[in-house]
């Protein structure tokens, strides 16, 4: 057996194309009307359409209990882009315990999407604010090699 993808009920198909796409800058792979499917491996159904599919069976709206995430290093970038397009957010660009930089919002069926830095920009942010590859190890809980490879890799794109 091979996972394929995750796939979230959406009420409104071409609002929440248009959302993925020119807010959260996704490309579509394959678009079947009811049932869109991105690049990213994630897709969105029509709920209605799906209902169908599971016999008319309850569906729940707004749980809170599953989120789609994205990473993207130019995080206030992001920010600025979501509050131009008036998402609402559960909480703006903060750092999480491991020191990642995070920003959690709701697309427009009220899931949960968050946005955060890859751990290896979290590891060169760090880096170029000082910290030592071991102090930043003890910061993240990352591997001293991840951390380095990271840091080298960041450095070399810097050129």
């Amino acid at each position: 057996m091979k996972f394929i993808c995750p796939l979230i009920l959406v009420t409104d198909i071409s609002k929440s194309k248009e959302f993925y796409c020119s807010v959260l800058n996704q490309e579509i792979k394959t678009d079947f009307g009811e049932n869109v499917t991105f690049s990213g491996d994630f897709a969105i159904h029509l709920k209605s359409h799906f209902k169908n599919l599971i016999d008319n069976r309850e569906i729940k709206s707004e749980a809170n209990n599953f989120e789609l995430y994205f990473e993207e290093d130019d995080i206030e970038t992001v920010v600025s882009k979501l509050k131009t397009n008036n998402v609402e957010f559960i909480h703006e660009l903060k750092e999480q315990p491991w020191m990642q930089r995070a920003v959690r919002f709701y697309d427009p069926d009220k899931n949960i999407i968050e946005i955060g830095e890859s751990m290896e920009f979290v590891s060169y942010r760090l880096y170029m604010k000082g910290n030592s590859v071991d102090g930043i190890v003890k910061m993240t809980g990352l591997s001293a090699e991840f951390v380095t490879g990271a840091i080298q890799t960041y450095k070399k794109e810097d050129r």
